[in-house]
């Protein structure tokens, strides 16, 4: 596995809990992986992973369980009932998946290098994949069965790919989410998505203690133009709603996030395999890179399982059309509440008429309502191997 991440940490992990050998180059130190602050919605089924195969203990103690969460537009909150379907997601950093997954690791006797740079990926279509990197300065070459690429948009991974075999399809948004983390309660106990005629807001949470928060902003935007009042006061009237009043306290972290989606076809070539964001980037409004990434993961270890140890090498072969069918249906839900949320400046009078009916339809309707919730909380990612 290349990349320590939420993807090769959890294929490293389902594959050493079925007894086949993996080694992780991470190019980063472990005190940088662990505190790469991300996002973290779980999906219900990725919670439920965790818990599975014995890493979900802390998520549990210190994660906050959500059975639903708000849409507010034209000032009125709207709640989706996740209970309604039997499902819940769990509020937990990436960064803290991340620790759960290292600790788990180590204890298990497995191999991780940190500070190891990947130089090259080699003969992957052929008998003897290798891995060339450097480690403390020194150069060394790993042979493998199996290369695992998951190291993000910008690894070695997908570069290693063939030219001619690659076909991307990608979407840039015109504008960022200007982020926020604060020294303040929550003001809800539950995450609110605002569309607003200002620009999307979100309210969500770090601790009971941290809020997290964020405002739709021009991908430009200086963060010298925003201080904390300016902040305040534009979150406060993104998420006005009636009984409704905003924490406020000290900011101690600022950033801008931009939007984009990505997928990159095929995922597999040889015995090279890409997972997580080496293959796809989704915006943040539904919640789904470190959940796709977790999938990725599970439907490869199940894959090479299934080869190895079943000697059923199908599965592996078709890698690329299992994830595939999933990571669109994501791209799709990521779009729509991109698209639902946002305020588009090159919209017309009709265009804001239609993301009306469009919010109306998703949270007034029992049809529209079941269809969010059931993208929210997650697609069926199969059985854990």
């Amino acid at each position: 596995m290349i990349g320590a991440g939420p993807a090769g940490l959890m294929l490293a992990h389902l594959l050493t809990r079925a007894g086949i050998e993996t080694v992780m180059i991470e190019r980063h130190s472990r005190s940088y992986v662990e505190n790469r602050i991300r996002a973290g919605i779980l999906e219900h089924e990725v919670a439920a992973l965790l818990r599975e195969t014995g890493v979900g203990a802390r998520m549990d103690e210190v994660g906050f369980r959500h059975d639903g969460t708000n849409i507010l537009f034209d000032g009125v909150l709207h709640r989706l009932d996740f209970a309604s379907l039997g499902k819940h997601v769990m509020l937990y950093s990436q960064h803290e998946v991340v620790r759960d997954l290292i600790a788990a690791r180590l204890v298990a006797g497995g191999e991780i290098l940190f500070e190891a740079e990947v130089t090259a990926i080699e003969n992957f279509n052929g008998s003897e994949p290798r891995v060339c990197f450097t480690h403390h300065g020194e150069t060394r070459e790993l042979d493998c069965e199996i290369i695992a690429a998951c190291d993000g948009f910008h690894g070695i991974g997908r570069a290693s790919l063939p030219a001619n075999l690659v076909r991307e399809y990608d979407r840039e948004y015109p504008f960022g989410w200007l982020g926020i983390l604060a020294e303040a309660p929550p003001s809800l106990d539950e995450l609110i998505y605002a569309n607003h005629d200002r620009g999307f807001a979100l309210l969500s949470m770090r601790s009971s203690s941290v809020s997290r928060l964020y405002l739709q902003c021009p991908l430009d935007t200086d963060l010298a133009e925003w201080p904390d009042s300016r902040i305040w006061d534009e979150l406060s009237i993104r998420l006005a709603h009636p009984g409704f009043s905003l924490n406020t306290g000290a900011i101690f972290q600022k950033n801008i996030t931009p939007m984009r989606s990505y997928v990159a076809e095929p995922m597999q070539s040889g015995r090279l395999f890409l997972a997580g964001d080496a293959a796809h980037i989704v915006p943040p409004t539904g919640a789904k890179g470190l959940n796709a990434a977790v999938a990725d993961a599970v439907i490869l270890a199940r894959a090479i399982i299934a080869q190895f140890l079943d000697d059923n090498p199908e599965t592996l072969r078709c890698y690329t059309e299992t994830c595939l069918a999933r990571i669109w249906k994501i791209e799709r839900f990521s779009w729509l509440m991109t698209s639902l949320l946002h305020r588009f400046d090159n919209h017309s009078a009709f265009d804001r008429r239609i993301q009306r009916a469009e919010l109306d339809y998703y949270v007034n309707t029992p049809t529209g309502g079941t269809a969010l919730i059931e993208n929210y909380v997650g697609l069926p990612i199969g059985a854990v191997p």
